[in-house]
């Protein structure tokens, strides 16, 4: 109800002349004093996703679509479409952004006040956005040039979040299941979670949580193929901040000798991942496996203990720092290995404080796949995935901000 006889629809009401058949005019009650009040059922078009409407400024400072759809051609006749590739993108990762994952749900939004006020259009009389097909369309038009530079303006973008070079950073790197369940090009059989997938790579910033940018994959990295993404990825950080100390902290499978050999080479970097047990290095913790289950026989509390040695597999080119951490407690006897070389870590700072503070990009990771829907990919084209994949960075990367 409104003291100024308004409809009651968070926006002007609908002019008279389109008024249609099925909606009622409103109930006339009885006056306030000198002002009517009318009693609308209608509502006018309203929207729940008012929310979204703080991150359009947050866009145009960040100019983080606008530049997503400067990277991309586009073939269409200017003369013939309604929508730019600039349009486009706004309104799907706003959308993601909002909680609607799939591109079906353009249909339904194409009309929403809140989404066309984001596209700079009048809610009750501007034109519509873009359906489902029109967006379809343009997923699929993608190259893989084209999504390589998507990716670098994502690394643009984290560059540019901080006002002076960084004295540390930890590059978190993980990659998660992404299940297909159609007939999605270089989809792979994975044995480990027993289903068809896809393995996705999350890079993110260990300290502050910025998404640095995401890879679609269709299985887990080899050695050389982490290599390569790392090296392109630390040249363009070592372009901005030369001197910045970066370190790559990962799961035992990213403890490849190809990576652990060129990180050590190189200055100010660094690297502390997990190492896969194995009967060697379990002969190397027995006396301290020993040591604290004496001591929790003695105690009856759950006793943790770190110690730090040298191991060699056989693929390596030499030994390598080892930190050992032993945890015995009523569930029995924890053994954890990680491999370093930061040699003037203190042990135990090393795995409680560096190695363990990974658990974190997990969370990041869930954040974009679980709540952004970034497993949404569903296209049959690679292609097509892996832009669907970057749009759900995108609106990440914004709610981040």
């Amino acid at each position: 109800m409104n003291a100024q006889s308004h409809m009651v629809s968070g926006f002007d009401p609908m002019p008279a002349d389109m008024v249609t058949p099925r909606q009622q005019a409103p109930l006339h009650l009885a006056p306030v004093g000198a002002k009517a009040v009318d009693l609308d059922f209608d509502g006018g078009r309203l929207s729940s996703d008012a929310g979204v409407v703080l991150l359009k400024d947050i866009d145009a400072q960040l100019g983080l679509t606008r530049n997503l759809a400067a990277v991309l051609s586009d073939p269409r006749d200017p003369r013939r479409i309604n929508f730019t590739l600039e349009d486009l993108i706004k309104q799907r990762v706003f959308q993601i952004a909002a909680g609607y994952e799939d591109a079906n749900d353009s249909n339904a939004l194409r009309d929403d006040p809140i989404f066309t006020l984001l596209r700079d259009r009048r809610p009750e009389t501007g034109a519509s956005l873009a359906s489902q097909p029109t967006m379809s369309r343009c997923e699929n038009r993608v190259s893989r040039p084209e999504l390589s530079r998507m990716a670098l303006e994502l690394l643009h973008q984290f560059l540019a979040s901080s006002a002076k070079p960084p004295q540390v950073i930890v590059l978190d790197v993980d990659d998660t299941e992404d299940p297909v369940h159609g007939e999605q090009e270089h989809a792979r059989y994975d044995g480990y979670y027993g289903g068809y997938c896809f393995m996705p790579l999350h890079v993110y910033a260990g300290l502050s949580g910025r998404l640095i940018t995401t890879i679609l994959k269709a299985k887990r990295f080899t050695g050389a193929q982490m290599l390569a993404v790392l090296k392109r990825l630390v040249k363009r950080l070592r372009q901005v901040w030369p001197h910045t100390l970066l370190i790559v902290r990962g799961d035992s499978h990213f403890a490849s000798p190809e990576v652990m050999q060129w990180i050590e080479a190189q200055p100010h970097l660094g690297y502390v991942t997990g190492l896969t047990s194995n009967a060697v290095l379990q002969a190397l913790a027995r006396e301290v496996v020993e040591q604290a289950t004496r001591a929790y026989a003695l105690s009856g509390h759950k006793v943790t203990r770190f110690h730090s040695t040298r191991y060699q597999a056989g693929t390596w080119s030499g030994p390598r720092r080892v930190v050992i951490k032993v945890e015995v407690s009523e569930q029995g006897i924890n053994t954890r290995f990680v491999v370093t070389d930061l040699e003037q870590a203190r042990t135990k700072v090393l795995y409680q404080q560096i190695s363990c503070a990974r658990g974190q990009a997990e969370n990041e990771s869930k954040d974009h796949k679980l709540y952004l829907k970034s497993d949404r990919t569903s296209c049959h084209r690679f292609e097509a995935n892996q832009f669907r994949v970057l749009l759900h960075s995108a609106a990440y990367v914004l709610l981040e901000t």
